[in-house]
């Protein structure tokens, strides 16, 4: 069995649609200690740190799974916004843009370690203006790097897609599926 170290609602749904046997539990990691601004280095990082910390708490015995997803707009990293007001300045950056959401993920058994850094990229249409109030409103964005819901809010204005789907939702299954099977 693995163990999900993640809140992620998102990231269980994955692995339960993947038919993985897997228990999910949080970990206390503060991600204001990364100071990389680098998307990609601080999406690394927060899932290296998750790692370490998961060791720390859970010991090595276990297969640990830990994920870590932020969103580039023209370089420009997006974590999770902290308020309506931020969530509404990433996405007004978003609009007719295109985007790169940057998943890190570390699978961590006593016989394998397996580390991953993949992205996605979308082309994205201009937001509506009553959509982009209504997201807002729904408070769906909470949670999300970048305030990005490709299953949500954002599916509607995907003009082209580049990479996984599952790397856009913070999860790339598909690339540790061969490892699953050898836990």
């Amino acid at each position: 069995m693995i163990t999900l170290v993640s809140n992620s609602p998102t990231r269980k749904k994955i692995l339960r649609e993947h038919q993985i046997a897997f228990q999910q539990v949080s970990i206390d990691f503060d991600e204001e200690s990364i100071t990389s601004i680098v998307p990609k280095t601080f999406a690394y990082e927060a899932c290296k740190h998750k790692l370490e910390r998961a060791l720390q708490e859970l010991g090595s015995d276990c297969a640990i799974l830990v994920a870590d997803s932020v969103v580039s707009v023209s370089s420009c990293m997006q974590r999770k916004p902290k308020t309506k007001e931020e969530a509404r300045e990433m996405l007004e950056k978003q609009s007719g843009q295109e985007i790169a959401i940057i998943t890190a993920q570390i699978l961590k058994t006593s016989k394998i370690e397996v580390c991953d850094i993949s992205q996605t990229i979308l082309k994205l249409q201009e937001f509506h203006k009553v959509d982009l109030k209504e997201y807002l409103e729904s408070n769906l964005w909470q949670g999300k790097a970048g305030a990005v819901m490709v299953e949500g809010f954002h599916s509607k204005y995907i003009i082209k897609q580049k990479g996984l789907f599952s790397t856009a939702l913070g999860l790339s299954v598909e690339k540790f599926l061969p490892f699953f099977a050898i836990i």
